[in-house]
């Protein structure tokens, strides 16, 4: 459904890979060795070639959509990434596209058995955290979707804001498609609709605050 995971798909990843994807070069992180804590595990050429692979398949899924085509080229992408995480288990942002691309082919238990793993390996991850919302939404956990976007919200809006998308692109979809009771779709569509407001007041009162901070 949405690219934006996959934008600016490099063939080299440890040279520009988007945020939310990249997996560790050979190289100390900053944050680590400013911190004291440890490092993330470097990832290996083969690793990476894999890693490489399967996010050119995966955005190859993105744009297709839909259908069977689609369905292969994530399936592709889900061989190669277990692949990766059975000989790399510490990557955490091979988890997370491992999650991706089982919830793409509906595999939702999968999906979020996975994010569990890379939010396991980096606790607050906020991409995976918006992903297993997602997964939640697909499973009809309503609660669990709300805790998740109420959780980042607090840390991360940006991403908040793209789950809260999810949720609305949920809402549109017909009510046989769901089996939730229609007075719980209700209530959350009123909730999505308070936190939407909330969003965009608290995103009116920061700009405000940091304009205000210049005078």
């Amino acid at each position: 459904m949405r690219t934006r995971a996959l934008l600016m798909l490099s063939s080299t990843l440890l040279i520009a890979a988007p945020l939310a994807w990249a997996i560790p070069s050979p190289s100390l992180d900053d944050d680590a060795a400013a911190t004291g804590s440890a490092p993330k595990a470097p990832a290996s050429a083969q690793d990476t070639a894999t890693y490489n692979d399967a996010l050119a398949l995966m955005k190859k899924g993105d744009e297709l959509g839909s259908g069977d085509a689609a369905r292969e080229a994530y399936g592709s992408a889900r061989v190669k990434l277990q692949s990766l995480v059975g000989r790399s288990p510490q990557l955490a942002e091979a988890w997370n596209a491992l999650g991706y691309t089982q919830r793409k082919l509906g595999a939702y238990a999968d999906a979020l058995a996975s994010y569990d793993h890379a939010l396991e390996l980096r606790p607050g991850y906020p991409e995976a955290l918006e992903y297993r919302g997602e997964a939640y939404l697909r499973l009809n956990r309503i609660a669990d979707a709300k805790q998740t976007y109420l959780d980042l919200f607090a840390s991360n809006r940006k991403i908040a804001a793209m789950l809260l998308d999810a949720m609305k692109e949920w809402l549109k979809a017909p009510q046989g498609s769901r089996a939730v009771d229609a007075g719980a779709v209700t209530d959350f569509r009123q909730w999505v609709q308070e936190r939407s407001q909330i969003a965009t007041q608290t995103a009116a009162l920061t700009r405000e605050g940091t304009a205000a901070s210049w005078r």
